[in-house]
């Protein structure tokens, strides 16, 4: 324990007191799901009808009114939707007939049609984001005229009304990281002058401790120095049901009444105050609104890894959400963070019940964010996804081992969801997404399938793709050729649409930005495949039911040893090894077809070890290669999230709530009035402190018998005083 901190600590600040205000408490309810049980006719009828609503200005909203027509974006988003739809058909029906002509007649008829379909599916799903990120492209250049802009408001005031609190749920998390991106976030907000309308709330489902002690510590410090002091709140949950969502969930049951808006930020969201202001003022300006969806910028950690998907997503994926924004519109995604959300209706709305049935995809919703989305906008309110909102920020899982981790729990959990695209009164766009987000793990095994279909017609069906000299048809070159280029199109027009705006110079110079984009594309080609087969398994997991782990990624880099790699690789790079020793024997030819698969998943170990490597990302940033806006001229709100985590005092543990009598009377304090003394709960904490006093060693507490202690304060007040009580009187023995 640092003690020269806690003397400073105990001589400058007072406990705060109470964790959280006084509830208001309001109603939540999740309706079950209906599913199939309707008429196809009630399942076509769309919320397309919607609802309105308008409001007085400073007044609080009310419900919406249903609407004569639809309004202009509307109508310019279903002309788009159709648009790319007809582009995404044309282009996989031309790709789908030139394969039919180069695939022979074969024995096996039903192979063949099947490998033929297999590819028109999949050749949809890589056209579909190459035709979004054009349309993002077109964003970026001429801009777009219907969608949500955040110069669309400037400075006005405030309604005094419209009160916003920001919520931050977190379990298990580094402590120290997560709150210094949450006071960088607090003092840039108190900068503003409109500090006045936001309290902030920790959410913590932390089951640890170690941990839950030093989150108390964190607060009590954030509140002491921070510019909102006694505006920012702690909460702990003593049951932990329905994970984040169940967290946000209870705050809304019991705060939620108290506010117009809330910004939901995960445990690594850094946000600006201007940008915090910006999105009230958003809302204020549009009624209708019910979800205003930020597009955060990935920063922060120094892994080869890191830097490439950080680099990646200014590259290429301001592309992608731009192409998004422009066919969805008011029908956009929500990502469960950085964002801001309309209380009231969400509360009526987005309640989530159970699904029904036994086994992974049942029980209750994991990805809850694309199903609250579809709710919101079931309500009659819009979901907008407003991309050049500057000052939001998220940090990537440091590693390919971490990044599969966060992917597993999103497999289940987009797969999960899609159960509910038959749900009665969803918008079409919202059962698409639905549709999309399983896609987006079910293209795996299918990828898979395909690649090893191929191989297998190659070696035993009679040479269904090349001749016999083994020469490479054109119109089979041809296909390679498109698919390569739909691949690698986003990130050449992002790296014009970079140039054309001559912002070059913020990612190093044009010539460090083009060896950057080739570096990031080559290793997104090397981990395609391994995330392929991760994918895969995932999705076997999740159809079988099987276990799934939930454990927070680390909000810090830390590098991966060969042996771990190893055990998470090595049964996937041995069986990769013992088919292409197959392969070579059997048909030696056929391994240029598995190659670009194969490769890559032999070399699956060094390549998770190397990339996770924060020397070698720093040597990157040194030649200026990966470079991002972010590293190039940070912002202030940046660079003092970064400075607090360098300057952040070791962690507090649970012993310090004893020893250290700041700590001590912060969590005492932070319960509130709570009586817990009385009954059998009472009974049997006097029983536990009586054992803890018998043998004086509270190391050998359980964690749950910590965590009692940490939030019943007249339990850990009588243990402190007999602990003290006990010490006095042994010090007394000995001097006599």
């Amino acid at each position: 324990m640092d003690h020269d901190h806690s003397t400073r600590v105990s001589a400058d600040r007072s406990a705060p007191g109470a964790s959280m205000p006084r509830m208001n408490r309001g109603s939540m309810v999740a309706q079950p799901w209906r599913g199939f049980t309707r008429s196809l006719g009630d399942l076509l009828v769309g919320s397309l009808a919607g609802l309105g609503r308008l409001v007085q200005p400073g007044a609080r909203a009310v419900a919406p009114e249903p609407k004569a027509a639809p309004e202009a974006w509307e109508l310019a988003a279903k002309a788009r939707r159709r648009v790319l739809l007809g582009l995404v058909a044309l282009s996989a029906a031309g790709a789908t007939a030139l394969l039919a002509t180069v695939l022979p007649q074969h024995e096996s008829a039903w192979l063949r049609n099947l490998q033929i379909g297999l590819y028109a599916l999949l050749f949809a799903w890589v056209s579909a984001g190459f035709f979004t990120a054009m349309m993002g492209f077109w964003v970026l250049w001429r801009g777009d005229r219907h969608a949500m802009s955040a110069a669309s408001v400037g400075n006005e005031p405030i309604h005094k009304g419209a009160r916003t609190a920001i919520i931050m749920p977190i379990c298990n998390e580094q402590v120290s990281t997560v709150f210094a991106g949450l006071r960088a976030t607090v003092e840039s907000l108190a900068a503003t002058g409109a500090s006045s309308l936001f309290d902030v709330y920790v959410l913590s489902d932390t089951n640890d401790p170690e941990i839950r002690a030093a989150e108390l510590a964190a607060w009590a410090e954030l509140r002491a120095e921070s510019g909102l002091a006694d505006r920012i709140y702690y909460r702990w949950r003593t049951i932990r049901t329905k994970r984040k969502a169940g967290n946000v969930a209870d705050f809304c049951r019991r705060f939620g009444r108290d506010y117009r808006y809330m910004v939901v930020l995960d445990a690594d969201s850094v946000m600006s105050g201007d940008c915090l202001v910006k999105l009230v003022r958003l809302m204020e300006a549009n009624p209708n609104a019910g979800i205003l969806q930020t597009a955060p910028q990935a920063c922060g950690l120094d892994t080869v890894h890191a830097r490439s998907q950080q680099f990646s997503g200014r590259v290429a994926g301001r592309l992608f959400t731009a192409g998004m924004q422009y066919w969805q519109l008011g029908e956009s995604h929500y990502w469960g963070h950085n964002a801001i959300i309309r209380v009231e209706p969400f509360m009526k709305h987005c309640g989530l019940a159970p699904l029904k049935g036994h086994g992974g995809l049942s029980g209750e919703i994991l990805s809850h964010d694309f199903v609250e989305a579809a709710l919101m906008r079931r309500a009659g309110y819009h979901v907008w996804l407003v991309h050049d909102l500057h000052g939001s920020y998220e940090q990537q899982p440091p590693n390919l081992l971490e990044e599969l981790q966060r992917d597993r729990r999103w497999c289940q959990g987009n797969l999960q969801n899609a159960r509910l695209i038959a749900e009665p009164g969803l918008h079409g766009v919202h059962r698409a997404m639905l549709l999309t987000g399983a896609l987006a793990y079910l293209s795996a095994p299918l990828w898979l399938a395909f690649v090893l279909l191929g191989a297998g017609l190659w070696m035993f069906g009679g040479h269904p793709v090349f001749g016999a000299a083994r020469e490479l048809p054109v119109e089979m070159a041809l296909l390679w050729f498109a698919t390569a280029v739909m691949l690698a199109m986003p990130r050449v027009m992002g790296v014009a649409a970079i140039v054309m705006t001559k912002q070059q110079h913020r990612y190093g110079g044009t010539a460090a930005l083009i060896q950057g984009a080739l570096l990031e594309g080559g290793l997104s080609v090397l981990q395609a495949p391994v995330r392929m087969m991760a994918h895969t398994l995932f999705v076997i997991v999740a159809l079988t039911g099987l276990k799934l782990d939930w454990k927070s990624p680390p909000r810090e880099a830390s590098d991966i040893g060969w042996a771990d790699a190893a055990r998470r690789f090595m049964f996937i790079s041995g069986g990769v090894a013992l088919l292409s020793a197959l392969v070579l024997w059997v048909q030696p030819q056929a391994t240029l077809w598995l190659a670009p698969m194969g490769l890559p998943l032999l070399l699956a170990v060094p390549l998770v070890v190397l990339t996770s490597r924060s020397g070698l990302g720093q040597r990157l940033l040194a030649s200026k290669l990966l470079l991002t806006p972010e590293e190039h001229s940070a912002p202030t709100v940046l660079r003092r999230a970064w400075a607090h985590a360098r300057r952040a005092a070791p962690l507090r543990q649970f012993r310090d709530a004893l020893n250290d009598p700041w700590l001590f009377d912060v969590v005492r304090g932070a319960m509130g009035p709570r009586n817990t003394g009385w009954g059998s709960r009472g009974k049997a904490r006097r029983l536990l402190v009586k054992g803890l006093l018998a043998d004086q060693d509270t190391e050998r507490l359980s964690k749950a018998d910590r965590m009692r202690l940490l939030s019943e304060p007249q339990t850990i007040v009588r243990l402190r005083d007999q602990l003290a009580a006990n010490a006095s009187l042994v010090r007394t023995e000995r001097r006599a």
